[in-house]
């Protein structure tokens, strides 16, 4: 997803009509649907872990952090592996932040 496709996944209700508020909540909902298809990975944990993520943290993201969550995606499942359990860390500094919040959601939901 660009930048300027998860731009128009926010908007300011009180500058939209009702038809465009109705259009953007399910565009918003097709875009969640399709990442929840991406986050489905051959390791049972990464499946959960990203599941969780885009459940409980993925909607508070500006639209730079959704577009470093779906290139995130991209990613094999060992290196995404790696990256969550802190055995590595990404290059890329915005990937790494993101891979910070996905373990900082990790470690709300153990919480008692």
């Amino acid at each position: 997803m660009t930048a300027q496709q998860a731009q128009r996944l926010v908007v300011d209700p009180l500058d939209a009509k009702p038809e465009s508020l109705a259009a953007n909540a399910l565009d918003a909902a097709r875009e969640i649907q399709r990442l929840r298809w991406q986050c489905r990975r051959g390791m049972l944990e990464l499946d959960l872990l990203l599941n969780q993520f885009l459940e409980q943290g993925y909607a508070e993201l500006d639209p730079a952090g959704r577009a470093d969550f779906e290139r995130l995606l991209g990613y094999q499942d060992q290196i995404l592996q790696d990256w969550l359990i802190g055995q590595a860390v990404p290059a890329d500094p915005a990937l790494s932040g993101l891979v910070v919040l996905i373990q900082g959601c990790l470690l709300e939901a153990a919480r008692p």
